[in-house]
Parts: structure tokens; sequence; C-alpha cells
């Protein structure tokens, strides 16, 4: 079970500075994205035997996110939200050699869960819970997952969560986000997110901290693997599969996503983390946040 965030990308793919004032050639593709629909999407291609998602979504693009997820392999529950449109994130990917992005973001919808979309009864059947950490910026989906939270634990289910944003962090604020995430079990950062949330620069150093607030830390390093931190001690470096990025959007959210799935087969988290390379290998290598669709 997924809850999080389900937006509409729109890619600009460029190559060097953009220019101000004036047009920079690009080629633009609107497709389907979010960070918790992605983690989805990506965990069914890897092997997940069912994937659900609740996320919130505007009237203007709900049937077209349903029929995307369910062409993944997931099922959407999703929200129609009265008020707000679909949340927007404009990617601005350099297409030089390490294909970075930019994102300009409008949450619309996304945030707007609350925890009247919430019941007891979607943890039914449930052997994992992965929350988006994009729900964490703002009052009604903070509130959400704190009651998701306090349900996983009744019943026993685990919990992760990707910190989703080391920008929204610096406004959340480092302290608070480690207070709202108490309890989980496994937490999935960046390197700028584990170093933003211990204050240390070396990641290493950062992902040994952050595991002695949650027991299981895998900090993603992007071309330099991953980091497994246990109990204040790294135990383990997994490099990633080469590759030629042509847009890293949702590289993490394939890691992540690959890395659930394989670890409820009952895999070691070391191993699991190395299905998590290997998907986002294929993610950077690909346009957009969604794994490649079923053959």
């Amino acid at each position: 079970m997924v809850v999080g965030d389900v937006v509409t990308d729109v890619i600009a793919r460029h190559r060097g500075p953009l220019a101000s004032g004036t047009d920079t050639a690009a080629a633009i593709r609107t497709m389907p994205g979010g960070a918790g629909a992605n983690v989805a999407c990506w965990a069914a291609r890897w092997g997940a035997e069912e994937v659900r998602l609740l996320g919130r979504v505007g009237a203007d693009a709900a049937a077209w996110h349903e029929r995307e997820l369910t062409a993944s392999g997931v099922e959407p529950l999703l929200v129609v939200d009265p008020q707000a449109p679909t949340g927007t994130v404009i990617c601005l990917v350099d297409t030089g050699a390490a294909a970075e992005r930019t994102f300009l973001t409008d949450s619309g919808a996304a945030t707007r869960l609350d925890p009247g979309d919430w019941s007891d009864a979607l943890l039914d059947g449930v052997g994992w819970l992965h929350l988006s950490g994009y729900l964490l910026f703002s009052e009604a989906s903070r509130a959400l997952v704190a009651r998701a939270l306090a349900s996983a634990r009744a019943r026993g289910v685990p919990v992760s969560m990707d910190p989703a944003s080391a920008g929204f962090l610096v406004e959340l604020g480092v302290d608070r986000f480690l207070a709202l995430v108490e309890g989980l079990d496994v937490l999935l950062p960046s390197r700028d997110e584990a170093c933003l949330l211990t204050g240390l620069p070396d990641a290493t150093d950062a992902a040994a901290k952050l595991s002695r607030h949650v027991p299981l830390v895998i900090a993603k390093q992007g071309a330099d693997g991953a980091l497994v931190a246990r109990s204040g001690t790294v135990r383990a470096h997994v490099p990633a599969v080469p590759t030629a990025p042509r847009d890293t959007t949702g590289a993490g959210d394939a890691f992540s996503g690959a890395f659930l799935a394989t670890l409820l087969t009952g895999a070691r988290p070391e191993d699991a983390v190395r299905e998590g390379c290997r998907a986002g290998a294929l993610a950077v290598a690909r346009v957009g946040g969604r794994p490649p669709a079923p053959e």
C-alpha cells in the first residue's frame, strides 16, 4: 500500500543553460508522475503481487491517471478533489552528461489528502505501508500521515518513507520532520536529504546518524549507489549499475519501488538495495518517472 502524490509531469528536456528572456529549444512531453504513484508503479513492475495507491487528484485528470495506474498493475484508490486541480510538476531536464533536473511544483490536490480520506480498512491484507514524504508538506496530509502511521503500528504493518524533497524539508524543519516520522521502520533519503536531516556533510556519517532514529536507513547516492545503515552503523555500500542517463526524474522512486517489492519477498536489505539500483539505472535511461509498460 502506497499513500502519496499523483501528479502530471510536464518534462522539458533542453541542452545547456536556459536562455533568460527568450526561447530555449526543448523536447516537451506530458506524462503521469508523482513520487508516490511512481513508487507504486515500480513496485508492481518489480513483481509485487498486489499494489494499491491512495492519492488525491482533481477532476481534470482523474480518469487519465486511473487508466495509467491500472495499466502499470496498480490498483488506484483516488480521491477526486472537488476544488483543486491535479498537481502539476514542470521538470526541466538538462540533457548534458548528468541529465540533472529542476522541478517547478504546483501540488494542487496532491497534498490535500486528509484524515477523512483514510480508513483502517485500507490496511486489510496489507504487508507493507509506504508513505511519500510530500505528504508532510501540508497540514491536512500531515494529519493523514499521523493517522496512517497509528493504524499501521496497531496492526504491526511495517512503514517506510522517502523524504521526497530537500527544498521542502528546509521549509518544514529538520526537527519537525524527525518528530513526524517517529515510528518508521525504513527511511529512504537521498544523499542531500540525509545530509540535511543530520547537518553532516559526509553521506556515510549522515546515514549512520539517521539510523539511530529509524531502524533501517537506505541512503540513495545516485551514481554512487546506496548505503545500508542500521543501529548507528553503515553496514554496506552497494554500487550503482552503470548506465547512460537521459532523465533522472523518478530515479529515486524507481529505486524505492524495486527495493520494497524485493524486501517483501523476504530478501536481505542489501539484496533488495541491489534491485533498487537496477531499477534506478533503468529509470534514468528513460524519459519520465514511470517504468516501461508491461510486456
